[in-house]
Parts: C-alpha cells; sequence; structure tokens
C-alpha cells in the first residue's frame, strides 16, 4: 500500500496564540492566562489528549461490527501526567513531555467483560495516535530561513 502524508500548517497568530490548519479546517491552540496565553483554545498537550481519545473513539466504531462488538456507546476520558519544570527548564532531570497517560473507556455493549476488554486492547493497538506516541517516530527537522 502507497504512504499516505497528513500535513498541518500551524503559524503564530500573537503571543503564544497560534493557528493550526489541516485540510480546510482550522484550530485555535493557546497557553492559559496563567502561563502567558489568551486563554481562547487548548494547549498543545491537551490537543494531544484529545487526539489520542478521539482516534480511540473513532477506532472503537469503525471496527465494532466486524469485530462482534455490539457498541452502543463508547467515551474515552483521556489524562496525561506531566512535570512543567522539564519543559521550562527549572529540572533539568525532569520529563519534558508525558510521564503517563491513562485511558479510560466508558463503554455501553452487549458483550462480555472479557470480550470488550480484547476488543480494547485491539483498538489500543489499531489506533495510529496510539501507536504514534507508543512508538515514536523518526524525527527529521528542516529550517527555510526567510
Amino acid at each position: 500500500m502507497t504512504i499516505k502524508t497528513f500535513s498541518a500548517d500551524v503559524k503564530l497568530i500573537s503571543g503564544l496564540k497560534v493557528s493550526g490548519q489541516s485540510r480546510e479546517f482550522e484550530i485555535i491552540i493557546d497557553e492559559p492566562r496563567t502561563t502567558g496565553g489568551t486563554n481562547t483554545g487548548m494547549n498543545p498537550v491537551e490537543v494531544l489528549l484529545n487526539s489520542l481519545g478521539a482516534c480511540l473513539v473513532i477506532a472503537a466504531k469503525t471496527f465494532a461490527r466486524s469485530k462482534k462488538i455490539i457498541l452502543k456507546s463508547i467515551s474515552v476520558e483521556v489524562a496525561g501526567e506531566l512535570d512543567p519544570d522539564g519543559f521550562m527548564g527549572e529540572n533539568p532531570n525532569a520529563k519534558k513531555g508525558f510521564s503517563k497517560i491513562i485511558t479510560t473507556f466508558h463503554i455501553d455493549a452487549d458483550n462480555t467483560q472479557e470480550e470488550i476488554e480484547d476488543y480494547i486492547a485491539f483498538v489500543n493497538s489499531i489506533c495510529p495516535v496510539h501507536d504514534t506516541i507508543a512508538h515514536a517516530p523518526e524525527f527529521e527537522s528542516k529550517i527555510v530561513i526567510k
């Protein structure tokens, strides 16, 4: 299968507020006032957690029927533990990103506990955002000076 490239174009608007665009959609990403932003959008780590949750819900809904899961409803709470001292440079030994991510699935389905547990393990294994976080991709940075 051919590799598909997804893209985002992210630009500074003002202060710490940025605009992220993919296809014909835009999202405003900002920081809370307490950290120097204007609180007009989620911050980047909140967007990441929401992306993970959305991917898990979409994957669960997409494959439910083929895996014989009679899914009535699903939601996912996602929490991430992060030490801001790492990012802020106050503790050079602190991890800069999340040290732990906890997902809590709320499921209403006409299946056994074991079937649902097996299904959630499957969903975690096929979710592209989960895979990206769990198995970091290769990074390449390019710089264009204007």
